[in-house]
């Protein structure tokens, strides 16, 4: 079950990056956004509103608060950066590759701030799932004319964003569903981003069908089905587990950007894919080999 949910998270999730591609083409970022969460955020307050009750009712104003806080960061501040980015001209893989970054930053921080102990051969599958990362960046970013080199540091700030929500959420000592955090990240988001699109006069959106299909895209792939997966498999298997999935995001978004738009797709991609898969079996070896420690020490 892990596996399919892992899997199904990675696809997703990749989505994102192919979708944002998709609906700059036709507009903005501010307008992709607005219109990605206000229908999304509507259906799910009315949810929320008449069938979950049950799941607000043991949360505080604070607990909300750090919630929207939580959606702020992980979506608001994630997405704008990424959506960006490819508006700038980045490519969909080079933004996923400066996403990879990710898995060692948390790795790194897990222990002092959240006492998770990362053990050597997950250090190992970080740093080479670093190395898969940095192939395919390098490749990609050699095979990209004209786009300025200080693009790259807004999706690197992105990714710093994503951390620091990861981080919140796993301090946070209240359980929240997945449902109820989904809905106030969304209703979060959705509230930023229309509020900035209104006022920067961005907020019509275009007739074109690919800009509709790219914002249904969008929502039922990338936020209910990726972000959704990102808080649940979190929540099953921790930081660490996460993180080292991240790592296949970058080759996998490649792959798509290079079917779906032409976009450079070499022998070197293919390597550092191959490192990336390599990294995740690596860490995941570490993680089962540290639950069957667990249990077998109680008895």
């Amino acid at each position: 079950m892990n596996v399919l949910l892992s899997a199904a998270f990675v696809v997703c999730w990749s989505s994102g990056f192919v979708g944002a591609k998709l609906g700059t083409q036709d507009a903005g970022a501010m307008t992709l956004l607005m219109w990605r969460f206000l229908p999304l955020a509507a259906v799910l307050t009315a949810f929320a509103v008449h069938r979950g009750r049950a799941s607000w009712r043991t949360l505080s104003p604070r607990d909300l608060a750090r919630q929207a806080l939580i959606g702020l960061l992980s979506q608001s501040g994630y997405l704008l950066t990424v959506y960006h980015a490819i508006q700038l001209g980045v490519s969909s893989g080079t933004t996923a590759l400066i996403d990879g970054t990710q898995p060692l930053v948390a790795g790194a921080l897990a222990g002092p701030l959240l006492r998770e102990y990362v053990s050597a051969r997950q250090w190992l599958g970080l740093c080479l799932g670093l190395g898969g990362v940095a192939l395919v960046t390098t490749a990609d970013a050699a095979a990209t004319t004209g786009v300025a080199w200080w693009t790259y540091l807004v999706p690197f700030a992105g990714m710093l964003s994503l951390v620091a929500a990861t981080f919140l959420d796993r301090r946070s000592r209240t359980p929240v569903t997945p449902t109820v955090s989904l809905t106030v990240h969304c209703a979060t988001s959705a509230l930023v981003f229309t509020t900035a699109a209104l006022t920067t006069g961005t907020a019509t959106p275009p007739t074109t069908g690919s800009f509709w299909l790219a914002t249904i895209w969008l929502v039922t792939l990338s936020t209910l089905g990726g972000y959704g997966l990102y808080w649940l498999v979190l929540q099953r298997s921790g930081v660490t587990e996460v993180n080292t999935l991240m790592f296949l995001m970058a080759p996998v978004t490649a792959v798509w950007g290079a079917l779906m738009f032409g976009e450079p797709f070499t022998t070197q991609t293919a390597t550092g894919l191959a490192v990336a898969l390599t990294a995740v079996a690596v860490v995941r070896g570490a993680n089962s080999r540290r639950g069957e420690a667990e249990v077998a020490g109680p008895r």
